[in-house]
């Protein structure tokens, strides 16, 4: 089974409207044809939907999105208004794989551009993890880990230590896949967790400079998504480029 993931489209209600380096609403469409051509059985989209949180921008999104001749779902990001999501498609918290399962986690925390999860939200992770043995996926918008960029780390999950401790003990969680980051990055969860890999994926928008102390976009890395290959024996995960629009 094939995976794909897509994240930080942050579209305008204007198709027009650019971003800091490029027009997002080309960039998304130019991802889309390039996913589409890899034969994808779902696709996620990890968060960050819009940027002006307007109805039209949802509904752009569904425009663009349309092209995939496969399911897809999203969650929310911290510049998302999930009710506007929640208009246009219902928010899932889980994708049945087959063999397996997807569980999408919603880390927004409203008027901020953290991440958080909060015990409730915890609580009902732990049940989940408990009730249904499958090997396991977790998508959310914000990193569980540190990426490397000191302004990003700080907006990063903030309660990700407890995070970690509710994936304690269970061995079927095979990888974490996250959005927000605008960057392909790879690293792993603690040591007590099992050091369960952390995907991050670039944006569809713009790329934001990996190792970076301060905010900085990369304008030398196109748009792009993150495929993840689904097999008997385990995963394979990678990163495919698009041109700048």
């Amino acid at each position: 089974m094939r995976l794909i993931q897509i994240t930080d489209c942050h579209l305008h209600a204007d198709p027009e409207a650019r971003s800091r380096h490029g027009v997002p609403h080309r960039q998304l469409e130019r991802v889309v044809e390039a996913a589409a051509r890899l034969s994808p059985d779902r696709v996620v989209v990890t968060g960050d939907i819009s940027e002006d949180r307007t109805a039209a921008s949802y509904a752009e999104a569904e425009r663009l999105l349309a092209p995939l001749a496969c399911a897809w779902c999203w969650l929310p990001g911290n510049h998302d208004e999930p009710g506007l999501m929640a208009d246009r498609r219902p928010l899932h918290d889980t994708l049945d794989l087959g063999g397996r399962r997807l569980l999408l986690l919603d880390t927004q925390c409203i008027g901020q551009a953290a991440g958080t999860l909060g015990e409730t939200r915890l609580a009902a992770l732990r049940a989940r993890l408990a009730e249904d043995g499958r090997p396991t996926l977790l998508a959310m918008h914000h990193p569980p880990v540190a990426v490397g960029s000191a302004w990003m780390d700080a907006l990063g999950l903030t309660d990700a230590a407890a995070f970690w401790e509710s994936l304690a003990g269970h061995a079927h969680i095979e990888a974490v896949f996250c959005g927000h980051v605008h960057q392909a990055f790879a690293g792993h969860g603690p040591v007590s967790s099992g050091r369960i890999p952390v995907y991050g994926c670039p944006s569809t928008s713009d790329q934001f400079l990996p190792g970076s102390a301060d905010f900085a976009v990369d304008e030398a890395a196109g748009p792009g998504f993150r495929v993840i290959d689904l097999g008997r024996e385990g995963l394979a995960t990678w990163v495919e480029r698009v041109e700048q629009a």
